[in-house]
């Protein structure tokens, strides 16, 4: 359910800024064996957002090391505060812990809202496997 609400969310809002070989890694990324395979591992955290009928609005996933991997809120659901709200969730988690920082590689239609929320630049955008990306991270205290 989560890797379906990433991929249509990044076909709609992503895509379209990627190469093909961008489009089919992100693809192979969400819908292959690697990420159910960390999960299983315990090395990937995941959070979700659901409306009043259960059913998905938004998803965060997390890499060990307290890396954001995915972060997508259902198109029908945007600028309603989830995609902040299971952000904190994620942040109060890596605190609790004793995390200070969360680094994530935005998308480029993500980066104002990663700056919004405090996130600041590593680098500039970089390409890789035709994914585009600005390194970015947050200090939580």
């Amino acid at each position: 359910m989560a890797m379906q609400l990433a991929w249509d969310t990044f076909l709609i809002y992503e895509a379209c800024e990627y190469a093909p070989e961008g489009v089919k890694n992100f693809h192979d990324f969400v819908k292959g064996e690697e990420l159910r395979n960390m999960f299983a591992l315990g090395e990937y955290r995941a959070w979700g957002a659901f409306d009043a009928g259960n059913v998905m609005t938004g998803m965060l996933g997390v890499r060990r090391h307290w890396h954001i991997s995915l972060l997508f809120v259902d198109q029908d659901y945007h600028n309603q505060g989830i995609a902040t709200r299971l952000l904190k969730c994620a942040f109060s988690e890596a605190a609790q812990e004793g995390v200070g920082v969360l680094t994530v590689n935005s998308s480029p239609y993500a980066v104002p809202f990663y700056h919004k929320l405090g996130f600041t630049d590593l680098d500039h955008e970089r390409t890789r496997d035709g994914i585009r990306y600005t390194p970015m991270s947050i200090e939580l205290f």
